[in-house]
């Protein structure tokens, strides 16, 4: 087993030639990683079949589904990469150019940022996007897979590794840790010289880590508080299907949404519906139903368990819905300035001004007027795939796709000016 050093060397070495890459090259290399993951699916479900038996007895139902890995699933990993060779190459685009009094060109030209790292948790399809987006903007990528996802994403890099072999590009491309203990990452966060940029995606705890630990640039991406506003105006059936698809369509996402905020002149007749949807119907279907945490206000209206202290902050990740009544959208939009996590906010109105005073106010990477919190995605956004949901607001925000890993350089052209 090499070890994380030997790896960053590798791949600082790599960094050194990938940008002599024409995009043809990549392209070229992209496809034929996309063909080894279809053709090696059967190697990759047997990986993934025994990181899932593995993780029976540590993660719950929702979490199991997201480190599962099917047939058609491979084939979206596949799709992703395809699409992503159908977007230009960011990378050597002239920005703006400045010609000076004194006759210097003065060129802003966009250039990869050299070697990424990424550390994530169990969701072995950020193995192959990550992968992708480096490789088509110019970076080498450093993976760091979370334990309960290492034989998947073995199995997925060494896939890659041989559409790479195909195309006569070096293996070192795309490197994968192979060492999943917390050495590990702590050497990540801290390779000053080796790694240019650090995105954690995972859950609070390994978010938080990077941004108190990393002595290289990092960026917070991922933990997702996400509201939906039901605000008085609301068409009744499109604020429950957007609610339902936020939620339930897949809880152990970061889009997902984790609390319900309900304009209180709607709540009886709103409220009731939602536990129909949610609950009854679910359970009629032979679904799992969402528990309802509700406020004192909602709780007098439904069924369902009384609101903890915490469950306002919490991402659930999970069949969860905390459930508030707020006055108006003053109150909904004063709620989620002290409880978001700046990822992903919805209104659901007729209200015009309301719509608008919502998208002015609310402070979030993503917000969505009538729409789910759950198009917050790069596939979504028209990017190919994502390497991850920023939810700051330095050098990236929201999805972060191939233009979000770059940066800039200035080339100077002269003719023999002196200062």
């Amino acid at each position: 087993m090499r070890t994380t050093k030997e790896i960053l060397e590798s791949a600082k070495e790599a960094a050194k030639s990938i940008s002599l890459l024409t995009e043809q090259m990549k392209n070229d290399a992209l496809s034929a990683m996309a063909d080894e993951i279809e053709a090696n699916a059967d190697a990759i479900l047997e990986a993934n079949a025994a990181d899932v038996e593995a993780a029976k007895t540590k993660l719950n139902s929702v979490m199991i589904d997201r480190l599962s890995l099917s047939p058609e699933r491979i084939k979206g990993m596949a799709d992703g990469i395809r699409d992503v060779v159908k977007l230009p190459d960011p990378t050597g685009k002239v920005l703006k150019t400045v010609v000076r009094p004194n006759g210097l060109v003065i060129k802003k030209v966009s250039v990869a940022m050299g070697v990424v790292a990424m550390i994530y948790e169990s969701r072995p399809n950020v193995t192959s996007d990550a992968a992708a987006l480096s490789l088509k903007s110019g970076n080498v990528c450093v993976l760091r897979s979370g334990k309960e996802a290492i034989r998947s994403s073995e199995a997925i890099v060494c896939a890659m590794k041989k559409g790479l072999q195909r195309v006569g590009l070096p293996e070192n491309l795309i490197n994968l840790i192979e060492d999943t203990s917390r050495d590990s990452a702590n050497e990540l966060m801290t390779a000053v010289g080796y790694v240019d940029l650090l995105i954690p995606r995972g859950g609070v705890g390994l978010i938080s880590s990077c941004v108190a630990n990393a002595k290289i640039p990092c960026i917070q991406t991922g933990t997702g508080i996400c509201h939906v506003f039901v605000d008085e105006s609301a068409d009744i059936d499109m604020a429950l299907n957007i609610v339902e698809n936020a939620k339930a369509s897949r809880p152990s996402v970061c889009n997902a949404e984790e609390v319900l905020l309900v304009h209180e002149n709607i709540a009886d007749r709103f409220l009731p519906a939602l536990k129909k949807r949610l609950v009854d119907d679910r359970i009629a279907a032979g679904k799992t139903p969402v528990e309802l945490r509700l406020c004192k206000r909602a709780a007098e209206i439904i069924d369902g368990t009384p609101a903890g202290e915490n469950d306002f902050d919490t991402e659930f990740l999970n069949y969860i819905l905390a459930v508030k009544v707020v006055k108006n959208v003053h109150e909904a939009i004063e709620h989620i300035g002290l409880h978001s996590t700046h990822h992903s906010d919805a209104i659901v109105t007729e209200n015009k001004e309301n719509a608008a005073l919502f998208t002015a106010i609310v402070d979030s990477a993503a917000v969505y007027v009538n729409a789910s919190t759950r198009y917050t995605d790069g596939g979504e956004f028209g990017l190919g795939c994502e390497i991850g949901i920023s939810t700051q607001k330095l050098h990236a925000r929201g999805p972060m796709g191939l233009e979000e890993l770059t940066t800039y350089k200035y080339v100077v052209e002269g003719k023999g000016q002196i200062r």
